[in-house]
């Protein structure tokens, strides 16, 4: 059985979002980059109008021998705020949406149990995240890849990323290298 394994997650700002997995042990690879929408090949200008239905998200490869798929999902639930619809704290838009793009069924049954899992235990608000099917994934321009370890000084990583990754080593230490 093969043990590369690929997952698309969109949590707000793409920077946070790959901060936060670059983290754990078992991702392997992470791209950011933009899923979900109308054109082909956006570029983040387009992206930022809101126009073209992409949100901004990662794509990660992971060895599930050493991280699981629902480890990965209860990260991603954790780090961000799954009930604030095309929205994360002062990023506003369709481009900020919570989504989550399954590869297969079973990704899919995963995602849904752990979201009804966190609905009745955690989140008094409803979890909006979209729950999709794979679609093209397009990367973003290189200055977007691996933002948050190249400009942690940053105002924007100081003020709302730093805390994300403060909040992953307390609740998931286990999960981290």
């Amino acid at each position: 059985m093969e043990k590369e394994k690929l997952a698309y997650f969109a949590g707000g700002c793409f920077w946070c979002t790959e901060a936060v997995f670059q983290r754990i042990q078992g991702v392997d690879q992470i791209l950011s980059g933009y899923m979900g929408g109308t054109i082909k090949n956006p570029a983040y200008r387009e992206i930022c109008t809101g126009r073209t239905g992409h949100a901004e998200g990662i794509r990660l490869v992971y060895d599930e021998s050493i991280v699981s798929y629902k480890d990965l999902l209860n990260v991603f639930f954790a780090t961000h705020d799954p009930t604030t619809l095309n929205r994360q704290g002062n990023d506003v838009g369709t481009q900020y949406r919570s989504a989550i793009f399954y590869v297969n069924q079973a990704q899919k049954t995963t995602a849904e149990s752990v979201i009804a899992a966190l609905q009745a235990s955690t989140f008094e608000a409803p979890i909006v995240t979209e729950l999709l099917p794979e679609q093209p994934f397009y990367t973003a321009e290189e200055e977007h890849q691996n933002f948050y370890n190249q400009h942690t000084e940053q105002m924007y990583c100081s003020y709302v990323i730093t805390p994300k990754v403060a909040k992953l080593k307390e609740k998931f230490n286990h999960l981290l290298h």
